[in-house]
């Protein structure tokens, strides 16, 4: 047998690409510092003004020694300023990492992947096997991560944003239409439409007991468990009843059967109704996802969105699985007569109205 005689790199090619690596490598590490800073309220009790490491300790709770190397870590990485031996939180900084509810903050990401983390040796062997990590596997901050993650986009795009492009849509939410949320998670969008839209009634739907269970808290607390209601079902079998509308908000990539849900979406639409659903945002040849967010979309696929897929023996389409493309092929087969792309301009979603 032949043995391949592999080509010798160019120093100066392996020195660029080694700064590059060490540089992801430092990212890397700064997420933890992020992880653990959103986790402890070490952001937001910076964000309250500059402070030494013993005040910033007094403030969160946390011990002086590690909010010392912490506050170090973060400003090596440029995300924290130093004078002298008071630290600041830049206010544009604070956005993405301290406040809570801003278009722009990032800390339920950084709870969802430390979340995820602790399934990573399961994902590891996966790769040996086959399968996947099914949902239950996973930490409970990967699922309050989650919900805090989505909530910025559903109250900045779902709301206030991206129904205004459907006004005749609107207009029926306002005067009383039946809507189910297939996949609903911790049940936020529910819970804030039904906020928003009294006149008009909401269920969700999810196959994870323990995200219905999140739900129906969630909207007790809310104090509006009389208009929202949230079951476990399977929506690839059908849901109970017909509903106006049906939405999937960045779901059907994480189905077993992406096609079977789809089809049972339709199943249980009325006739006059209309399927919102919301995907990533993603090219339809793979080789066109590239550059940061592609790789944090990739991430994602490979801790929760596929490998929970293939846990059941799905199709595991992944995070980017659901290209406009493929959007279209399974809503046609499904029976639906038009699949129109809503304008919303989203970085990280494309969002489609679907109707019979």
């Amino acid at each position: 047998m032949a043995v391949a005689i592999k080509q010798q790199p160019d120093p100066e090619a392996v020195e660029a690409f080694s700064g590059r690596a060490l540089t992801d490598v430092a990212g890397t590490m700064a997420t933890l510092f992020c992880v653990a800073g959103d986790r402890l309220g070490l952001f937001a009790a910076l964000d309250e003004g500059a402070a030494t490491a013993a005040e910033l300790a007094h403030r969160a709770g946390v011990d002086e020694r590690y909010a010392l190397e912490w506050l170090r870590g973060l400003t090596a990485a440029g995300y924290l300023e130093q004078e002298n031996d008071r630290w600041t939180l830049p206010a544009a900084h604070a956005a993405v990492l301290a406040r809570e509810g801003d278009v722009s903050f990032l800390g339920g990401g950084y709870h969802e992947i430390g979340g995820m983390l602790p399934a990573l040796e399961r994902v590891i062997e996966s790769f040996r096997n086959g399968g996947g990590v099914p949902q239950a596997a996973y930490t409970d901050d990967a699922y309050v991560g989650m919900a805090r993650f989505s909530s910025s986009w559903i109250d900045n795009g779902l709301l206030s944003n991206w129904l205004p492009l459907l006004p005749e849509l609107r207009s029926r939410l306002e005067q009383g239409i039946r809507w189910a949320d297939v996949g609903c998670g911790a049940g936020h969008a529910a819970i804030r439409l039904a906020q928003t839209f009294p006149n008009s009634t909401f269920s969700g739907f999810d196959v994870f007991p323990a995200q219905v269970e999140r739900a129906r808290a969630a909207a007790a607390a809310a104090g509006i468990a009389d208009r929202v209601s949230f079951e476990i079902a399977d929506a690839s079998q059908g849901l109970p009843g017909t509903w106006d509308v049906i939405s999937t908000l960045d779901v059907v990539h994480d189905a077993v059967d992406p096609a079977a849900l789809v089809a049972g979406i339709r199943r249980s639409l009325a006739d006059d109704g209309t399927y919102l659903w919301l995907e990533v945002n993603c090219a339809d040849d793979h080789a066109d996802n590239a550059g940061p967010l592609a790789t944090v979309l990739y991430g994602f696929s490979l801790l929760y969105c596929m490998t929970t897929s293939l846990a059941h023996g799905g199709a595991g389409l992944g995070t980017c699985g659901c290209p406009p493309a493929v959007v279209e092929q399974l809503g046609r087969g499904a029976g639906f007569s038009t699949v129109d792309e809503v304008p919303i301009e989203n970085p990280i979603n494309r969002l489609y109205a679907l109707r019979p």
